[in-house]
């Protein structure tokens, strides 16, 4: 955060004295109180990006905006977001957020960071200098996620030391590998420790998670944990110290299960978070603001609803001068309508109005960098290389699990033709296919998915979590190869082909993760390839996330990455036939 210089600290303070004039004031507002936890009536002054005092006794400034009673916030901070979820660039992304209240991130980039290491981390720091938005990293913590699958880079304790000194990088990102933390791995010990010698809080991940395995991760100085499912997971998190965080994002909605966990004795050490939030939820439902009113209506006190999503995430990153309306706070504020639905009728930002009548009303530039473009990188691919011969009677099928992102192991007969499978649209068994995009190895992990629905044609990503190989799946060879080749040409995205023809197509040339187009003009397109998947049959409601997820290894029971099928369970690949 920038320090005042001399003549601002004096401005500052003669303007609170009133010695001098004051650049704005804020009359006649209920403002939130996260520190005394009250509302109440008052007017507030600022000068320049500071809040410079509030009081009913300041009643002129170079600027005054009679409120008549609105609700004054503090801009609202989510605690835990990977950014490329939104699927277009960091301007971008702003522009979506600020007219819902969101003035700062704390973003984990390893999403990126698994495609180009150091060079997307510093992207995402560089295109989000100088925005109307305050982005805050954290250090990516597991690149790659596992040793299963094959990803774009990696980060050692050396390189992870290196983040953690640049600027706005304010914690260690989310680890992962709690297996590693458990059992002394010492790569993963020499990523604590660099936090620890800066200073720097460790952001946790650590699902289900228990018992003597809990304390020992805590005991390695994790204090926070978005992955709780249950009241009982988090309530033990939270009496061996940890801070939780409520997650309700567009993949994974723990918000109504966790809000009970919330009393007056223990919500300070309680916040809000995305983590990931799609296009069509950030234009439809909004994003923290849209946690605020759920959160509210599940029946949390809204102050207390305020309070998590302002001051206490600001307190558990050490993000000083954010998260409050008082004295010598930077001048981030929202104003609503009422604390039932939150409607966000201005938002300041260091103390500049950017967002009035619920509309932007600055510009934001885009931010080019060819560095992070063109990173498909395939070996070359033909009929040949979505081949299964037939080696069993029975093979393992990954089975779908209706609007979650765990799956289930399967193990049955397979439809087969002259010795090689063939997708089995009667029974819903089609092929899946993840082929590595980053290094050209040629590395084809071939298997099978029960769930998905197809009855022709193909889809494909090359958002694949968390490594982001190419990921396809299909009722015909040659249509998962033209849709595997419609991602390479275009540099990473979604395509919905049939027949050997494209349907529908969304390019991501950032990392072939991201769009350099608006929301808006993102979430037409997927709006487009949503209705071709439905016109092929498939039964996700969303199916390319689905898609993504079913690369994941780290997520229970099977998946399937660029190096074969991965029983989860026991953490290692396993043979696609036999029990």
């Amino acid at each position: 955060m920038k320090t005042l210089d001399t003549q601002e600290l004096i401005g500052l303070i003669n303007a609170a004295r009133s010695a001098s004039p004051a650049d704005v004031l804020l009359k006649d507002v209920n403002l939130v109180n996260v520190f005394s936890a009250e509302i109440y009536r008052t007017n507030v002054l600022l000068k320049g990006k500071f809040i410079a005092a509030v009081g009913k006794e300041y009643t002129d400034a170079e600027k005054v905006f009679e409120l008549g009673g609105k609700y004054l916030l503090p801009g609202l901070i989510d605690g835990h977001v990977h950014l490329e979820s939104s699927m277009v660039s960091i301007p971008e992304y702003t522009k979506a957020v600020l007219p819902h209240g969101t003035t700062s991130v704390v973003a984990d980039p390893h999403e990126i960071a698994n495609v180009l290491g150091l060079r997307g981390v510093r992207y995402m720091l560089d295109s989000s200098k100088n925005l109307p938005l305050n982005v805050f990293l954290t250090a990516p913590s597991c690149v790659p996620a596992t040793e299963l699958e094959t990803s774009g880079a990696t980060l050692n304790h050396r390189e992870i030391n290196e983040v953690l000194g640049w600027e706005r990088v304010v914690a260690l990102g989310e680890l992962m590998n709690y297996p590693g933390v458990i059992y002394g791995a010492e790569e993963v010990m020499n990523k604590l420790l660099a936090a620890q010698q800066r200073d720097k809080p460790v952001d946790g991940h650590a699902p289900g998670l228990s018992g003597k395995e809990l304390n020992a991760y805590i005991a390695a100085g994790i204090y926070s944990d978005h992955e709780c499912t249950t009241r009982q997971e988090a309530a033990e998190k939270l009496k061996l110290g940890m801070w939780i965080m409520l997650r309700e994002g567009s993949a994974a909605k723990n918000l109504a299960a966790l809000l009970p966990l919330v009393n007056n004795a223990n919500f300070r050490r309680c916040l809000f978070v995305t983590d990931d939030r799609h296009p069509q939820d950030l234009l439809q439902e909004g994003h923290i603001d849209y946690i605020l009113r759920k959160a509210v209506s599940l029946g949390l006190d809204p102050i207390r609803a305020v309070q998590m999503a302002t001051i206490n995430t600001a307190q558990r990153f050490g993000l000083k001068a954010l998260g409050a309306v008082a004295p010598g706070y930077i001048a981030d504020l929202v104003i609503v309508n009422n604390l039932k639905d939150f409607e966000v009728r201005a938002v300041f930002k260091d103390g500049r109005l950017i967002v009035e009548d619920g509309q932007l009303s600055v510009k934001i530039a885009p931010y080019e960098d060819p560095a992070v473009l063109n990173t498909v990188n395939t070996a070359p691919l033909s009929l040949q290389s979505f081949k299964i011969k037939v080696e069993a009677e029975q093979a393992k099928v990954i089975e779908l699990v209706s609007n979650q992102i765990v799956t289930k192991k399967t193990v049955t007969r397979v439809k087969s033709q002259g010795g090689f499978v063939v997708s089995d649209v009667e029974n819903d068994i089609l092929k899946l296919a993840v082929i590595e995009r980053h290094q050209a190895t040629g590395n084809i992990g071939l298997g099978l998915v029960k769930g998905f629905g197809l009855n022709r044609g193909a889809l494909a990503s090359s958002v694949g979590h968390d490594s982001h190989n190419i990921i396809v799946v299909g009722t015909d060879d040659r249509d998962m190869l033209v849709a595997v080749e419609k991602i390479a040409a275009m540099g990473g995205g979604y395509v919905a082909v049939c027949g050997g023809c494209v349907l529908a197509s969304l390019p991501l040339p950032i990392a072939g993760l991201m769009s350099d187009r608006s929301v808006q003009e993102v979430q037409g397109t997927l709006q487009q390839l949503h209705q071709a998947g439905e016109e092929l049959g498939a039964k996700p409601e969303s199916p390319f996330i689905t898609l993504s997820f079913l690369a994941l290894p780290v997520i229970p029971e099977l998946k399937l990455t660029d190096k074969g099928l991965v029983d989860v369970n026991q953490f290692k690949t396993v043979p696609l036939w036999g029990e």
